[in-house]
Protein backbone atom coordinates (compact mmCIF):
# COMPACT_ATOMS: atom_id res chain seq x y z
CA UNK A 1 0.00 0.00 0.00
CA UNK A 2 2.58 2.04 0.77
CA UNK A 3 4.70 1.52 -1.94
CA UNK A 4 1.53 2.16 -4.71
CA UNK A 5 0.77 5.22 -2.48
CA UNK A 6 4.30 6.61 -3.22
CA UNK A 7 4.27 5.62 -6.65
CA UNK A 8 1.19 7.66 -7.55
CA UNK A 9 2.89 10.70 -5.55
CA UNK A 10 5.93 10.84 -8.15
CA UNK A 11 3.63 9.84 -10.66
CA UNK A 12 1.54 12.89 -9.46
CA UNK A 13 4.87 14.87 -9.83
CA UNK A 14 6.12 14.38 -12.97
CA UNK A 15 2.75 14.91 -14.43
CA UNK A 16 3.26 18.34 -12.83
CA UNK A 17 6.37 18.72 -13.99
CA UNK A 18 6.08 18.23 -17.36
CA UNK A 19 2.67 20.31 -17.90
CA UNK A 20 5.31 23.14 -16.04
CA UNK A 21 7.97 22.31 -18.17
CA UNK A 22 5.33 22.41 -21.01
CA UNK A 23 4.03 25.67 -20.13
CA UNK A 24 7.41 27.09 -20.09
CA UNK A 25 7.90 26.69 -23.80
CA UNK A 26 4.90 27.47 -24.77
CA UNK A 27 4.96 30.90 -22.73
CA UNK A 28 8.80 31.23 -24.37
CA UNK A 29 7.41 30.50 -27.71
CA UNK A 30 4.56 33.23 -27.30
CA UNK A 31 6.79 35.23 -26.45
CA UNK A 32 9.43 34.65 -29.42
CA UNK A 33 6.34 35.49 -31.10
CA UNK A 34 5.46 38.91 -29.90
CA UNK A 35 8.78 39.81 -30.06
CA UNK A 36 9.20 38.92 -33.42
CA UNK A 37 5.82 40.69 -34.18
CA UNK A 38 7.13 43.67 -32.24
CA UNK A 39 10.24 43.93 -34.48
CA UNK A 40 8.50 43.37 -37.62
CA UNK A 41 6.07 46.31 -36.96
CA UNK A 42 8.65 48.27 -35.79
CA UNK A 43 10.77 48.18 -38.98
CA UNK A 44 7.44 48.44 -40.92
CA UNK A 45 6.63 52.11 -38.85
CA UNK A 46 10.82 52.98 -39.42
CA UNK A 47 10.31 52.32 -43.03
CA UNK A 48 6.77 54.32 -43.44
CA UNK A 49 8.72 57.23 -41.13
CA UNK A 50 11.32 57.49 -43.79
CA UNK A 51 8.96 57.15 -47.07
CA UNK A 52 6.57 60.24 -45.29
CA UNK A 53 9.99 62.24 -44.29
CA UNK A 54 11.05 61.23 -48.22
CA UNK A 55 7.92 62.99 -49.19
CA UNK A 56 8.27 65.90 -46.83
CA UNK A 57 11.61 66.86 -47.30
CA UNK A 58 10.58 66.53 -51.82
CA UNK A 59 7.87 69.02 -51.14
CA UNK A 60 10.25 71.64 -49.18
CA UNK A 61 12.70 71.65 -51.71
CA UNK A 62 10.40 71.96 -54.47
CA UNK A 63 10.23 76.18 -54.16
CA UNK A 64 14.31 75.67 -54.50
CA UNK A 65 14.07 73.64 -57.49
CA UNK A 66 11.59 76.32 -59.29
CA UNK A 67 13.44 79.18 -58.83
CA UNK A 68 16.68 77.17 -60.70
CA UNK A 69 14.60 76.07 -63.91
CA UNK A 70 13.34 80.03 -63.99
CA UNK A 71 16.91 80.76 -64.06
CA UNK A 72 18.08 78.47 -66.52
CA UNK A 73 15.53 80.37 -68.62
CA UNK A 74 16.68 83.36 -68.25
CA UNK A 75 19.98 81.77 -68.95
CA UNK A 76 18.91 80.57 -72.04
CA UNK A 77 17.02 83.79 -73.43
CA UNK A 78 20.33 85.43 -72.65
CA UNK A 79 22.66 83.38 -74.50
CA UNK A 80 20.08 82.15 -77.39
CA UNK A 81 22.21 83.13 -79.97
CA UNK A 82 25.60 81.97 -79.16
CA UNK A 83 27.16 78.72 -81.42
CA UNK A 84 27.14 75.35 -80.68
CA UNK A 85 31.05 75.20 -79.96
CA UNK A 86 29.70 77.83 -77.09
CA UNK A 87 27.35 75.87 -75.70
CA UNK A 88 29.24 73.05 -75.56
CA UNK A 89 32.31 75.01 -73.51
CA UNK A 90 29.38 76.28 -71.00
CA UNK A 91 28.25 72.87 -70.70
CA UNK A 92 31.75 71.88 -69.79
CA UNK A 93 32.17 74.37 -66.78
CA UNK A 94 28.68 73.93 -65.04
CA UNK A 95 28.65 70.12 -65.43
CA UNK A 96 32.39 69.48 -63.64
CA UNK A 97 31.43 72.08 -61.16
CA UNK A 98 28.08 70.02 -60.26
CA UNK A 99 30.38 66.74 -59.88
CA UNK A 100 32.37 68.40 -57.53
CA UNK A 101 29.69 68.90 -55.29
CA UNK A 102 27.62 65.89 -55.68
CA UNK A 103 30.90 64.32 -54.85
CA UNK A 104 31.79 66.03 -51.77
CA UNK A 105 28.27 65.65 -50.26
CA UNK A 106 27.76 61.93 -51.54
CA UNK A 107 31.05 60.91 -50.13
CA UNK A 108 30.72 63.18 -47.24
CA UNK A 109 27.57 61.99 -45.95
CA UNK A 110 29.50 58.49 -46.52
CA UNK A 111 32.52 59.17 -44.34
CA UNK A 112 30.37 60.67 -41.14
CA UNK A 113 27.40 58.16 -40.98
CA UNK A 114 29.64 55.17 -42.18
CA UNK A 115 32.73 56.21 -39.79
CA UNK A 116 34.78 54.38 -42.08
CA UNK A 117 38.78 55.79 -43.29
CA UNK A 118 39.06 53.77 -46.16
CA UNK A 119 40.05 56.03 -48.62
CA UNK A 120 39.25 52.90 -51.46
CA UNK A 121 35.43 52.54 -50.46
CA UNK A 122 35.18 56.49 -50.00
CA UNK A 123 36.33 56.74 -53.26
CA UNK A 124 33.99 54.25 -55.06
CA UNK A 125 31.15 55.63 -53.06
CA UNK A 126 31.62 59.34 -53.92
CA UNK A 127 32.67 58.73 -57.44
CA UNK A 128 29.49 56.10 -58.53
CA UNK A 129 27.48 58.64 -56.68
CA UNK A 130 28.70 61.77 -58.10
CA UNK A 131 29.12 61.08 -61.50
CA UNK A 132 25.98 58.80 -61.54
CA UNK A 133 23.50 61.46 -60.14
CA UNK A 134 25.46 64.65 -62.65
CA UNK A 135 25.28 62.51 -65.79
CA UNK A 136 21.39 62.28 -65.39
CA UNK A 137 20.91 65.41 -64.15
CA UNK A 138 22.59 67.49 -66.65
CA UNK A 139 22.82 64.88 -69.74
CA UNK A 140 20.34 62.18 -69.75
CA UNK A 141 17.34 63.55 -68.80
CA UNK A 142 17.64 66.73 -70.69
CA UNK A 143 18.31 64.69 -73.80
CA UNK A 144 15.33 62.95 -73.65
CA UNK A 145 13.19 66.10 -73.00
CA UNK A 146 15.00 67.20 -76.24
CA UNK A 147 13.47 64.51 -77.94
CA UNK A 148 9.96 65.42 -76.43
CA UNK A 149 9.85 69.00 -77.13
CA UNK A 150 11.58 69.23 -80.74
CA UNK A 151 14.28 71.18 -80.06
CA UNK A 152 17.01 69.97 -82.67
CA UNK A 153 14.26 70.00 -85.71
CA UNK A 154 15.40 73.45 -87.55
CA UNK A 155 12.41 75.35 -88.78
CA UNK A 156 11.99 75.84 -92.89
CA UNK A 157 12.99 79.28 -92.83
CA UNK A 158 16.07 78.41 -92.09
CA UNK A 159 16.55 75.41 -93.95
CA UNK A 160 15.66 77.98 -96.79
CA UNK A 161 18.09 80.72 -95.27
CA UNK A 162 20.92 78.37 -94.89
CA UNK A 163 20.21 76.70 -98.60
CA UNK A 164 19.92 73.30 -96.25
CA UNK A 165 22.80 73.94 -94.70
CA UNK A 166 23.23 73.94 -90.66
CA UNK A 167 21.84 76.97 -88.96
CA UNK A 168 24.69 78.27 -87.81
CA UNK A 169 28.59 77.08 -87.74
CA UNK A 170 29.29 74.36 -85.48
CA UNK A 171 25.51 73.81 -84.83
CA UNK A 172 24.41 70.34 -85.61
CA UNK A 173 20.80 69.42 -86.97
CA UNK A 174 20.55 65.59 -84.68
CA UNK A 175 20.95 66.11 -81.03
CA UNK A 176 23.85 64.44 -79.11
CA UNK A 177 24.04 63.08 -75.93
CA UNK A 178 27.02 64.37 -73.91
CA UNK A 179 28.62 61.88 -71.34
CA UNK A 180 31.17 63.50 -69.39
CA UNK A 181 32.72 61.14 -67.59
CA UNK A 182 33.36 59.88 -71.44
CA UNK A 183 33.45 62.94 -73.71
CA UNK A 184 35.94 65.03 -71.43
CA UNK A 185 36.92 62.49 -68.91
CA UNK A 186 40.38 64.31 -68.35
CA UNK A 187 38.25 67.03 -66.63
CA UNK A 188 34.91 65.67 -65.43
CA UNK A 189 36.73 62.53 -63.49
CA UNK A 190 39.68 64.63 -61.86
CA UNK A 191 36.62 66.91 -60.54
CA UNK A 192 34.91 64.09 -59.07
CA UNK A 193 37.99 63.00 -57.58
CA UNK A 194 38.71 66.43 -56.16
CA UNK A 195 35.43 66.57 -54.32
CA UNK A 196 36.54 62.88 -52.96
CA UNK A 197 39.23 64.21 -51.68
CA UNK A 198 37.50 67.12 -49.63
CA UNK A 199 35.23 65.25 -48.46
CA UNK A 200 37.67 62.76 -47.04
CA UNK A 201 40.01 65.52 -45.57
CA UNK A 202 37.14 67.69 -44.25
CA UNK A 203 33.86 65.95 -44.77
CA UNK A 204 31.29 68.79 -44.59
CA UNK A 205 27.37 68.61 -45.97
CA UNK A 206 26.09 72.08 -44.99
CA UNK A 207 26.26 74.05 -48.00
CA UNK A 208 23.56 76.40 -49.60
CA UNK A 209 21.44 73.84 -51.08
CA UNK A 210 20.04 76.45 -53.78
CA UNK A 211 23.67 76.94 -55.08
CA UNK A 212 23.85 73.44 -55.95
CA UNK A 213 20.92 73.96 -57.62
CA UNK A 214 21.76 76.57 -59.86
CA UNK A 215 24.69 74.87 -61.30
CA UNK A 216 22.89 71.52 -62.14
CA UNK A 217 20.34 73.34 -63.31
CA UNK A 218 22.55 75.57 -65.60
CA UNK A 219 24.12 72.39 -66.70
CA UNK A 220 21.08 71.24 -68.31
CA UNK A 221 20.11 74.59 -69.69
CA UNK A 222 23.37 74.04 -71.05
CA UNK A 223 22.89 70.40 -72.67
CA UNK A 224 19.62 71.65 -73.91
CA UNK A 225 20.93 74.78 -75.58
CA UNK A 226 23.77 72.72 -78.06
CA UNK A 227 20.83 70.50 -79.22
CA UNK A 228 18.68 73.67 -79.68
CA UNK A 229 17.64 74.87 -83.56
CA UNK A 230 14.59 76.35 -82.54
CA UNK A 231 12.99 79.41 -81.43
CA UNK A 232 12.16 80.19 -77.67
CA UNK A 233 8.37 80.54 -78.06
CA UNK A 234 6.26 80.71 -75.30
CA UNK A 235 5.58 76.51 -75.26
CA UNK A 236 8.55 75.90 -76.02
CA UNK A 237 9.90 78.25 -72.73
CA UNK A 238 7.47 76.32 -70.57
CA UNK A 239 8.11 72.36 -72.08
CA UNK A 240 11.82 73.71 -71.58
CA UNK A 241 10.81 74.61 -67.71
CA UNK A 242 9.50 71.55 -66.94
CA UNK A 243 12.14 69.70 -68.56
CA UNK A 244 14.86 71.43 -66.30
CA UNK A 245 12.36 70.92 -63.10
CA UNK A 246 12.53 67.36 -63.83
CA UNK A 247 16.27 66.70 -64.77
CA UNK A 248 16.99 68.70 -61.71
CA UNK A 249 14.38 67.60 -58.61
CA UNK A 250 14.48 63.90 -59.31
CA UNK A 251 17.79 62.70 -59.86
CA UNK A 252 19.52 65.96 -57.35
CA UNK A 253 16.87 66.56 -54.48
CA UNK A 254 15.53 63.21 -54.50
CA UNK A 255 19.63 61.48 -53.64
CA UNK A 256 20.02 64.82 -51.30
CA UNK A 257 17.44 63.11 -49.11
CA UNK A 258 17.41 59.36 -50.05
CA UNK A 259 21.31 59.54 -48.78
CA UNK A 260 20.43 60.79 -45.19
CA UNK A 261 17.46 59.25 -44.16
CA UNK A 262 19.11 55.90 -45.24
CA UNK A 263 22.15 56.21 -43.41
CA UNK A 264 20.82 57.85 -39.69
CA UNK A 265 18.22 56.58 -37.91
CA UNK A 266 14.78 56.82 -38.22
CA UNK A 267 13.59 59.82 -35.94
CA UNK A 268 11.62 61.34 -38.69
CA UNK A 269 12.00 64.88 -36.72
CA UNK A 270 14.90 66.87 -39.17
CA UNK A 271 16.85 66.68 -42.17
CA UNK A 272 20.48 65.44 -41.81
CA UNK A 273 22.28 67.88 -43.88
CA UNK A 274 20.54 71.38 -42.78
CA UNK A 275 19.59 69.94 -39.39
CA UNK A 276 16.10 71.35 -39.82
CA UNK A 277 16.39 74.08 -42.14
CA UNK A 278 16.50 73.44 -45.64
CA UNK A 279 20.13 75.00 -46.54
CA UNK A 280 21.47 71.91 -48.29
CA UNK A 281 23.35 71.27 -51.58
CA UNK A 282 24.22 67.87 -52.94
Amino acid sequence: MTEGRGQKIDDGRKRTSNEHRTSNVEHRTQNGKNYTKHIRSKAKMSALGRLKQVGIELKAHSPFTLFGALTGIVLMLLFRNISHQASYRLFYVFHPMHVVLSAMVTASLFRLHEKTRSFIIILIVGYVGSIGTATLSDSILPFFGEGILGVAVPTEADVHHQGHEAVDEGRHDERELHIGFIEEWYIVNPSALLGILIAYFLPRTKLPHAFHILISTWASAAHIMMNTNQPMTATLIVGIFIVLFIAVWFPCCFSDIIFPVLLVKSDGEQCVLCGGGHHHEH
